[in-house]
């Protein structure tokens, strides 16, 4: 039993140990200041283990609280790894590369990670099954979340001659909107029994404990907190090289170094037959970025010389809202199946080239 045990937690091992190898060396490159490119490499692969590790910490927390503080858990500590990367982003100046980060990580959760869920779900265990008062819930936040995109642009484009701080005062007013109904939609799911992911509970048991599953979420925290800075530091010099604008740095690489987490668990529960809370972890993901995380870093960026606003391009626009529209095309009828997770990739793939050709 015992040598069971020590086969079973191998593979966490070397993942923990891989993790910690490459941020260390990252770090080492990085006060030697070799290849900026190298170090943005090494530093994004860490990241991404950490954030794995981040998500296995949260899952089991997760099963020891419960199937939807389990799901609430995945969602916040998921969106931990961008929140830092984009906090010492700002601190640089990039605005351009946070915002197309906010919306990057939306489409992300969105469209790659839900479809990636329904695609693999569906080739395992053909049509999947949620609850439709879930899916309505999701389909008014989405809503809610391109309203909050698109009022502050239409107002920037048509504001005459006049304030011109009116557009950074009305993106914190939308952020204490948009804030205030997220944390009102926490207060549903946890009244609403039919708002939860039930199936979830058959997860496997925890074997780390409240205590350790803190331990390794705190060290975790340090670890991005430390790499993000480093990845930041030698991103700009290395998108100059590559010949990749901040757009697309922020739209798709920073989203899939992020949200790691959120992918390996939303898959993971669909291949267990539990659709509905892989979509709670997926969209949810997306609805805290959009009615959340976009605030926050509104009011953080008050603390730097140069405020974030919401006011997004066009091409940011109309791809979220039609995103927005498809997923709920899809979900509203309280079933998936794999083609269906492989048209939301060919929407994500669509946006993609759509930013790799934009100036």
């Amino acid at each position: 039993m015992a040598g069971r045990g020590v086969l079973a937690l191998s593979p966490r091992l070397a993942g923990f140990a891989g993790t910690g190898g490459l941020g260390v060396l990252a770090l080492v490159l990085d006060v030697a200041g070799v290849s900026p490119s190298l170090i943005v490499l090494l530093s994004a692969v860490a990241i991404g283990g950490l954030a794995w590790i981040v998500g296995l910490a949260t899952e089991q927390l997760g099963a020891a609280t419960g199937p939807k503080i389990s799901g609430v858990l995945n969602v916040a500590f998921g969106n931990a790894a961008e929140i830092v990367i984009t906090i010492f982003a700002l601190r640089q100046g990039l605005s351009t590369l946070v915002k197309a980060s906010i919306t990057g990580s939306i489409l992300s959760n969105m469209l790659l990670v839900l479809g990636l869920s329904m695609l693999t779900g569906g080739l395992r265990h053909g049509m999947q099954r949620f609850s439709q008062t879930v899916a309505g819930l999701n389909a008014a936040m989405l809503t809610l979340a391109v309203i909050g995109l698109i009022v502050p642009a239409v107002f920037a484009q048509t504001l005459p001659v006049g304030d011109p701080n009116a557009v950074e005062h009305l993106s914190i007013g939308i952020g204490v909107v948009l804030m205030v109904t997220y944390l009102l939609s926490l207060v549903f799911f946890f009244q609403t029994p039919e708002a939860g992911g039930e199936t979830s509970a058959k997860a496997e048991a925890p074997d780390w404990g409240i205590g350790r599953s803190i331990v390794v979420l705190a060290i975790a925290a340090v670890g991005l907190t430390v790499l993000s800075e480093v990845l930041v530091g030698a991103l700009e010099p290395s998108l100059e090289s590559w010949g990749i604008t901040e757009a697309f740095a922020g739209l798709i690489l920073v989203p899939l170094i992020g949200n790691a987490s959120e992918s390996l668990v939303a898959v993971q529960l669909a291949l267990r037959n539990d659709m509905e809370f892989s979509m709670v972890v997926s969209l949810g993901a997306s609805l805290q970025v959009a009615l959340f995380v976009a605030p926050l870093l509104i009011f953080i960026s008050e603390l730097f010389s140069k405020p974030l606003d919401l006011v997004f391009t066009p091409l940011e626009i109309i791809t979220v809202a039609l995103s927005a529209v498809i997923v709920n095309i899809i979900a509203n009828d309280g079933r998936s199946h794999w083609f269906e997770g492989a048209q939301l990739l060919a929407v994500y793939a669509i946006v993609a080239l759509a930013f790799w050709f934009y100036p």
